[in-house]
């Protein structure tokens, strides 16, 4: 078990005909309860940093404190550099430790992603690292309309031509979800998936993960979404905490209980989120 590559783990998704789920994390007190809700899930995980946490923590300290806890864990971990698209930021996460990065093109004519994704993958391969791209445009939610526009969705004409280009380990998707929180409940494209899913043998990634219904993203799992990313209500659930913690009455309290306030209720949450996936070990 401990810590395994990213590959490994959508390939345990693509046997299973499910979905490992990836989480972001900023410190060393989500990193630690996405693994221990992953042990007690009995799931496999994946811990992701957004680049704009980095200065939280800095690329080599965020690799080094998942691998410390990943290889005590009793579940396979793995350990992902989230949206990015600066290759020289890229190249120092993999230089500081990141065994899979995503290289994020996607705002790119296709051409221009086309030769951005493959230069980070020539480069990463030499490192045994796995690389994400990503082929259409998955937006924001708070833009009402625009994660449901079909002109944002990933071409399936295009898949076959930018996974054998580029050569990446999976591809992330837009097929109808968003970043962030939706104003209202979004409705994936399950048709438009299958039809992107029949297009390549590659693992299929959906972004946007906070406020899909469960009956949606378990139909999404079961049609070639093999990982999924969950951000944004992780990251809100840890803030509402921090703020229960600092709120009270420290004359009547642990002022340094922080870890023993937050972690079990960060734990209880990721080993919720892991019944949504199917895999067994």
């Amino acid at each position: 078990m401990s810590f395994v590559r990213v590959k490994d783990l959508l390939e345990m998704g693509k046997k299973n005909n499910a979905c490992v789920l990836a989480f972001d994390a900023a410190d060393g007190n989500m990193i630690k309860s996405v693994i221990k809700g992953a042990e007690a899930a009995g799931k496999p995980v994946m811990v992701m940093l957004y680049p704009g946490m980095r200065n939280i923590m800095p690329f080599g300290v965020f690799a080094e404190t998942t691998k410390y806890y990943a290889e005590r864990a009793s579940v396979p971990v793995g350990l992902h550099l989230d949206h990015c698209s600066d290759f020289d930021m890229i190249m120092e996460a993999i230089h500081e430790g990141f065994s899979s990065v995503m290289a994020d093109g996607s705002v790119l004519p296709f051409e221009e992603n086309v030769a951005f994704t493959r230069k980070v993958v020539e480069v990463a391969r030499n490192f045994d690292v796995d690389v994400e791209g990503e082929l259409g445009h998955v937006g924001t939610a708070a833009d009402s309309d625009e994660f449901s526009r079909k002109e944002f969705f990933t071409r399936p004409d295009e898949v076959k031509e930018f996974v054998e280009r580029t050569k990446v380990t999976s591809l992330a998707v837009s097929f109808g979800s968003a970043h962030g929180l939706y104003k209202s409940t979004p409705k994936l494209d399950i048709d438009h998936l299958k039809v992107l899913s029949a297009a390549t043998d590659t693992p299929l990634v959906l972004h946007g993960g906070t406020g899909i219904p469960d009956d949606q993203l378990a139909l999404a799992f079961a049609n070639g979404i093999n990982k999924i990313n969950i951000g944004t209500e992780f990251f809100n659930l840890n803030t509402k905490l921090n703020q229960e913690f600092y709120a009270q009455d420290f004359t009547k309290c642990d002022p340094f209980g922080f870890p023993e306030y937050i972690q079990p209720k960060l734990t209880e949450y990721i080993a919720g989120r892991l019944e949504l996936s199917k895999i067994t070990l």
